[in-house]
């Protein structure tokens, strides 16, 4: 029964590392590096018969060069909503249309605006360390209870191991995930 308890805790405690470094990707696939890419404006949220809808709900968008984003409304009519919805989502685009499709042209970063980037992507790469960091605590203190609770010392012990092991791994795909986005955004 206390092997089961501890391999629950050890499978909630990956689980919950493993959604802290897919929230970290997700977050930095936002992060524009200066090549153009959809999910630069996956946040807009089009007015589409007077209910807020995503924009990949209501076009097709596209990237077809490191400057460009092409959207393709799947209804013409909805040209203008998108082209509303994107200056309102204050992304510092300028769309233009040409009546059949949207493109955004993606200007190039400035050196410092580069710098602020990265700045804020090893913020937010700290935040998930220390995300993973109190589910290690979180993990090591149920342990404990575990061990007080008639757990023998060595099972506890051996799962202590395996979480600071795990604790270790997403720490270091952590940090290769923000060396990988910063030599991104400082690539000219």
């Amino acid at each position: 029964m206390s092997n089961e308890l501890l391999q629950l805790l050890l499978s909630e405690t990956e689980d919950h590392m493993k959604k802290t470094l897919n929230h970290l990707i997700d977050t930095l696939m936002k992060v524009r590096a200066g090549k153009a890419s959809p999910q630069m404006i996956s946040e807009v949220n089009v007015d589409y018969y007077g209910s807020k809808t995503p924009l990949n709900q209501v076009a097709n968008i596209g990237s077809p060069d490191a400057k460009t984003i092409v959207i393709q409304p799947w209804e013409k009519n909805m040209i203008q909503p998108i082209e509303k919805a994107i200056m309102a989502a204050n992304l510092g685009f300028n769309p233009q249309n040409d009546g059949e499709i949207i493109r955004i042209l993606v200007p190039p970063l400035t050196e410092e605006r580069r710098r602020q980037l990265v700045k804020m992507i090893h913020i937010e790469g700290e935040n998930n360390k220390v995300a993973v960091r109190n589910l290690r605590k979180k993990a090591m203190d149920e342990i404990k209870m575990l061990q007080k609770d008639g757990v023998p010392e060595d099972e506890a012990k051996k799962s202590e191991v395996k979480v600071q092991d795990m604790t270790n791994h997403y720490i270091k795909n952590i940090d290769e995930l923000l060396v990988k986005k910063e030599k991104e955004i400082m690539t000219v």
